[in-house]
């Protein structure tokens, strides 16, 4: 057909033409080159769902995975990520990539602590390697779960030891440089996502307000307490070891279809704080109303049904204060660009009274509830849930 096109048309036609395919051609290089994040999270939240029977891999590359980690935790510990430029193929891009991204990671815990006061005293990591294949000579993918126990104490409060755990998934591609495996690339679902660009909050305010706090004295109702006993149980990093790194199988596992945390926060309502379904928020053969698992949905569902009513919503700075005021049970919602993106379920207080929050994608059980999610574009919607 561009045969019947002007001379000059036809010219500008197989331009563009050949623009279409080499951009075609670099899309489809990218995606056969790239991990789908659909097929990652697929198979890397439900590993104990695991066929791959290579467990000679498996065993062999534990011991490599586990000591990754364990040089990751003590950067954080000592704030310092200079022993880490051994475990990555910083000649290359994705390989540098990856290990700029453990220091950035590492500069916001710092600052997330200073803003804090408070220190890690700890930080242990389960690993369980779910997946390991050779994709060339001496390179391999490596899937593996990762569960990292942080331990800390307000710096007024040395003895007083506190905890939270993180859940992450890890696709890492591992190649044999000599005597050891370095890192070539690596892509995880990552708990500090929304806050990697976040800078050190010097707010004497703040910290002095955080200090003043002590734990109240309340006391948990039987139903509450079964919704944290279930929140705790299911949350993929469950301190019972016949739990870690699985879900509740009787319900579906929504992350590869964009997210989980407005599914199970409505789970920790229903199994276990007792609340019933109705028309409009319901779940029934792997199906649910958006009330049940959008994130948006659910908090309008809360507060519009009357079984909940704010506390609280605004930035970090406009809102911390009140956030002493929530209690297990009660519902932290994060905005982000007008929209809740996220739901958590508050399940326990620091010794200083500091609300912690269990979610899924990304697994956090007992986590501060604004970690990960202090950048200045986040609002925070505290809801009182009224068991």
């Amino acid at each position: 057909m561009n045969n019947l096109l002007p001379k000059k048309n036809r010219f500008l036609y197989k331009i563009t033409s050949f623009i279409l395919i080499l951009s075609t051609l670099n899309y489809l290089t990218v995606n056969a080159l790239e991990p789908s994040e659909h097929n990652i999270q697929q198979e890397i939240t439900d590993v104990s769902n695991d066929t791959d029977t290579n467990d000679e891999l498996k065993q062999q590359f534990q011991p490599l995975v586990e000591n990754i980690f364990l040089n990751r935790n003590s950067a954080i510990l000592t704030r310092d990520c200079e022993g880490l430029k051994v475990f990555y193929d910083l000649d290359k891009n994705v390989g540098k990539w990856a290990y700029e991204n453990e220091v950035t990671k590492t500069k916001y815990f710092t600052n997330w602590c200073e803003k804090q006061c408070v220190s890690f005293t700890k930080i242990n990591s389960i690993i369980k390697v779910s997946k390991v294949k050779e994709i060339e000579k001496d390179v391999y993918n490596v899937i593996c779960y990762a569960c990292t126990k942080f331990c800390y104490s307000y710096e007024d409060e040395p003895n007083i030891e506190n905890y939270f755990k993180l859940g992450t998934c890890h696709y890492i591609n591992l190649k044999k440089d000599n005597d050891k495996y370095i890192i070539i690339k690596e892509w995880y679902t990552d708990p500090l996502a929304d806050s990697l660009d976040l800078n050190n909050i010097e707010c004497t305010e703040i910290k002095s307000t955080i200090l003043s706090h002590k734990k109240p004295d309340f006391t948990i109702d039987e139903r509450t307490q079964r919704a944290i006993d279930y929140a705790h149980e299911y949350c993929g990093i469950s301190d019972n070891e016949e739990h870690l790194f699985k879900y509740n199988k009787e319900y579906k596992n929504f992350n590869p279809d964009g997210g989980d945390c407005a599914n199970f926060a409505s789970q920790i309502m229903f199994e276990g704080g007792g609340f019933k379904k109705n028309n409009v928020w319901n779940y029934c053969n792997k199906s649910a109303t958006s009330a049940w698992i959008n994130a948006q949905g659910f908090k309008n569902y809360l507060i519009n049904s009357g079984r909940g009513t704010y506390i609280a919503k605004g930035y970090y700075c406009d809102t911390y204060k009140d956030a002493f005021n929530l209690r297990p049970g009660d519902i932290v919602a994060y905005e982000k660009k007008g929209r809740i993106t996220h739901v958590s379920t508050v399940t326990g207080l620091d010794s200083k009274g500091y609300p912690l929050v269990t979610c899924h994608n990304t697994d956090r059980m007992l986590v501060p509830y604004d970690l990960g999610w202090s950048n200045s574009n986040i609002k925070f919607h505290f809801i009182d849930v009224h068991y």
